[in-house]
């Protein structure tokens, strides 16, 4: 999946929302690189259908609900005692609601909140000691909707300049203890998630419309920026909210075919 290979010998990585879509290109991508990587969930057969094709004492799947507050200790724990060490953490897991403010419900938002930047900070404080002790990193898959506004999308593009806040200011905290702190923030990407705009046309249209590559991202696009930004290439970068996504965020908005 990746052109270059990445020295993640002997490293443990650790992918939440590592059953389909971006998780799962991310996750086979360290795999392939040769590190030892753990993925969670809420599917077990998702989860193993991620790792299946690879030596199965360098995987680990941890079928949880990452917006359960417990949750995150519970995994690392997991991934201690199974490879005992921890040196990436990608807070991959997501959710999306989009509409109109006074068409989403108090359960709408609680899920974007839970699973968007709750997981993120429960994952990040139950992880960081294990990254100080090998100088690690935590990456996060934000968005571009925590650049800038989306229209139908206040309340997820809310939750997103969270994660984008969090991050940025993570690596302030944490880059004297050794652990770089990033994201990469991709903007409309072909997955489970969003099939049904993906298959339709005139949606698609209106996507591309505003992408200077004129394609859709996909996951095998993701996948390479989040293994850069925690290889050794990338030992100097830290508190970067990395756009991978065609050339999006560097519109103004307009559109080139009018």
């Amino acid at each position: 999946m990746t052109k270059n290979i990445y020295p993640f010998d002997q490293k443990v990585v650790l992918i939440t929302g590592g059953g389909s879509g971006m998780g799962r290109a991310i996750a086979q991508a360290f795999l392939d690189n040769h590190a030892a990587v753990a993925v969670t969930g809420r599917r077990p057969q998702a989860l193993q259908e991620t790792l299946a094709a690879f030596p199965g004492e360098r995987t680990l799947a941890i079928s949880k609900d990452i917006s359960d507050p417990q949750a995150a200790a519970q995994i690392v724990a997991a991934v201690l005692e199974r490879f005992g060490r921890l040196d990436v953490v990608v807070s991959n897991a997501g959710a999306f609601a989009g509409g109109d403010l006074m068409d989403l419900d108090q359960k709408h938002w609680e899920q974007l909140r839970s699973t968007n930047v709750d997981a993120l900070f429960y994952l990040a404080q139950a992880a960081f000691p294990a990254l100080q002790k090998t100088g690690g990193t935590l990456i996060a898959t934000s968005s571009v909707s925590g650049l800038n506004g989306d229209w139908k999308q206040a309340a997820y593009n809310a939750t997103k300049h969270a994660v984008n806040g969090f991050i940025r200011s993570l690596a302030l905290d944490w880059g004297a203890k050794g652990v770089r702190v990033n994201a990469v923030a991709p903007a409309f990407t072909v997955t489970d998630m969003t099939a049904s705009v993906a298959g339709s046309s005139e949606q698609l249209a209106q996507l591309i419309n505003r992408i200077p590559l004129e394609r859709p991202g996909y996951p095998a696009d993701i996948a390479p920026a989040v293994l850069f930004l925690a290889s050794p290439d990338a030992a100097y970068i830290t508190g970067v909210v990395l756009p991978v996504d065609g050339g999006t965020s560097a519109s103004t908005g307009q559109s080139h075919r009018v």
